[in-house]
């Protein structure tokens, strides 16, 4: 069971405090008393006060500070002020603890009364720890809507009251079987349990309920079905990546927290819930009581308590729409997938979203994989620096030989498009010799600038982990010449290409967004205007900032590309959409010599940024571009 808050109370055996005396020996050099109060002092800070454990063990993991004055004397008796101060759960219990000490035989003691344990105990009393967390906040997508909130529920189980004990194991194991759970675990667990429990077997949302749970479920003996809220996005598929889950705190991290976890306490454990948990779960309300008698019976009396501190929601950039439509594409893509979409001119991110069948955690984000020729768009960037102009002509041979390795185009390239043509064309039919062609003229620092100018690389701190890809130097001419075509060592991810996409859509670099500014309360603030009106140009590194200019004349390459290429697919939709398509070959070749592809588009489209990748298709028109074309007919 989830909760949305947890309540504990840490609750001691009864004990009697007799009010023995605490031997403090003295020191030679003087009578001892200074030693005896640092003594004494040592012992609060220690919970070593003898009864401690048996009236304030709810009070043994928090720490403890005391500090005494100059004691005054008066004979063979002294008095000394104590300040003591607790940390509790981040609160501060002070109060002023009067001690007095005798000296008998040489030896200074104290009476130790319950006072010394804690401020206000009386004697039979035993410290009693309450803590009560809010209402665990909610994250907000663009807007403000609510993305993950308290959405209904169903537990279900077997409930141990409605069943003789002799029925337990035979009708866990039918309600297991039912759901769809292990019979044997479920089975397990219920013979450890007392005779009146709840053993929960599944939680479902009411729409997976209607089709996973049988008509006759309520027939087996003892099947129960409890309704209840979770803190849950809107689908189980939504953003689960980026949003990640909320569970009770395990042991590790428990121990990693310092004091600040309990067992049972409700915490994020992956993603923004995780990345956030603190903001997103708030600070409890804490009762320090003092108690006499058991149970519903005691007494108590508060000695101290705080207040709570309400949860504070966290808002992101999220498009719940537009993340919903990324879901419904991949639903059926085979293998590994993953889509994203950006706003260009905010770079806010609207989806992250990965198919059901993909086995990397978080793929979207942080997944790092060869672009193939998705990476052209950042080749062609660096060729326009240095003077190539889309209309000038380059040679795309049938294949191209660099230092000793045969590079080829890929298996269905037009061989009406080969010899001396347009860099427009070769950019549209996606020439892989083409770009090849250029690498002693192209140089890799100049690969790496425009890829900089792009979005690729940067170090942004987007609140949730991300990797925006990875153009490193090369060693050898074979290297260089691969990386012109996004092979060899150049890596990134789907949000990074989508982010290449954003740039040229934007007419500058874009760095992406998942947590929007706090006062936008759902929406990502944009870049900071100039005099001109136009937003500040920001690049991830010292790199060339993209123009206007360099990025209109890449989306007329990627409008080739839809008009006359490889990306036909996208051409009838509206408004127009300007695309690169991608095949990246990776692995090792398989008996006949062949290495597995991953499929590729990036697209723009308006304020629309879109990056797609299939982890295992034979080509980016064939396998990408038709998700891309069902994402974008969709908004």
């Amino acid at each position: 069971m989830t909760p949305t808050s947890s309540r504990r109370t840490s609750r001691l055996v009864a004990c009697s405090l007799l009010v023995p005396l605490l031997g403090l020996t003295a020191c030679t050099g003087d009578d001892g008393l200074d030693q005896a109060i640092e003594n004494l002092v040592a012992s609060i800070e220690d919970h070593e006060v003898r009864g401690f454990d048996e009236a304030a063990e709810a009070l043994a993991e928090y720490p403890v500070e005391a500090m005494a004055e100059e004691p005054v004397r008066d004979g063979d008796a002294a008095t000394v002020d104590l300040a003591v101060t607790w940390d509790i759960d981040g609160n501060e219990w002070s109060y002023e603890l009067p001690v007095t000490l005798g000296l008998s035989e040489e030896e200074w003691s104290v009476d130790v009364t319950p006072q010394l344990i804690a401020d206000g105990l009386e004697e039979g009393e035993v410290i009693e720890l309450t803590r009560e967390y809010p209402a665990r906040a909610d994250i907000a997508g663009a807007g403000g809507e609510a993305i993950v909130t308290e959405r209904p529920v169903i537990r279900y189980g077997l409930d141990k009251s409605w069943i003789d004990p002799g029925q337990t194991e035979r009708s866990a194991r039918r309600i297991a079987r039912a759901l769809g759970v292990d019979p044997d675990e479920l089975a397990s667990r219920a013979a450890q349990t007392g005779d009146q429990a709840f053993v929960e077997a599944i939680v479902l949302r009411p729409d997976d309920a209607k089709e996973r749970v049988p008509a006759d479920y309520s027939d087996i003996p003892g099947a129960n079905a409890v309704d209840d809220t979770m803190f849950l996005a809107p689908t189980r598929e939504f953003a689960r990546d980026i949003l990640g889950t909320v569970g009770e705190a395990t042991a590790e991290m428990i121990e990693e927290s310092e004091g600040a976890l309990r067992a049972g306490d409700v915490v994020g454990l992956s993603g923004l819930q995780a990345a956030h948990d603190e903001a997103l779960r708030g600070i409890p309300a804490v009762t320090v009581s003092a108690a006499s008698g058991e149970g519903d019976d005691a007494e108590r009396r508060t000695l101290v308590e705080w207040d709570a501190v309400e949860a504070e929601p966290l808002a992101t950039t999220l498009d719940v729409k537009t993340q919903q439509r990324a879901d419904a594409v991949l639903a059926d893509v085979p293998g590994g997938s993953s889509l994203v979409a950006i706003r260009p001119s905010t770079g806010e991110v609207l989806a992250a979203a990965n198919g059901p069948e993909t086995e990397v955690h978080a793929a979207a984000t942080v997944g790092q994989y060869a672009p193939g020729s998705t990476f052209k768009i950042v080749t062609a960037l660096a060729l326009l620096r240095q003077g190539l102009t889309p209309d000038d002509t380059v040679s795309c041979s049938e294949t191209l030989t660099v230092d000793g390795f045969e590079f080829h185009n890929f298996p269905d390239y037009p061989a009406d498009k080969t010899g001396d043509i347009t860099l427009r064309d070769a950019i549209a039919h996606s020439c892989n010799t083409a770009m090849i062609a250029q690498y002693a003229d192209l140089d890799q620092a100049a690969v790496r600038d425009a890829a900089a100018s792009l979005g690729l690389g940067a170090e942004a701190d987007l609140g949730i982990p991300a990797f925006l890809g990875d153009v490193p130097e090369t060693d050898g001419a074979t290297a260089h010449a691969a990386s012109l075509i996004g092979q060899g060592t150049v890596l990134t991810s789907p949000l990074a290409m989508a982010t290449v996409a954003a740039s040229v859509a934007a007419g500058q670099t874009v760095t992406p967004t998942v947590l929007a500014e706090p006062e936008e309360a759902g929406s990502a603030a944009s870049p900071a205007p100039t005099e001109s009106g136009a937003p500040e140009e920001t690049s991830p590194s010292s790199a060339d900032p993209l123009t206007h200019d360099e990025a209109a004349t890449l989306r007329a390459l990627m409008r080739s590309v839809v008009v006359d290429g490889s990306a036909s697919e996208l051409k009838a939709l509206e408004p127009a959409v300007a695309a690169k398509t991608g095949t990246a070959e990776f692995g090792e070749p398989d008996a006949d010599g062949d290495l597995s592809t991953h499929a590729w588009m990036i697209a723009v489209q308006g304020d629309l940024a879109v990056a797609v990748f299939v982890a295992d298709g034979p080509s980016g028109s064939d396998t990408a571009g038709p998700i891309m074309a069902d994402f974008l007919g969709r908004m």
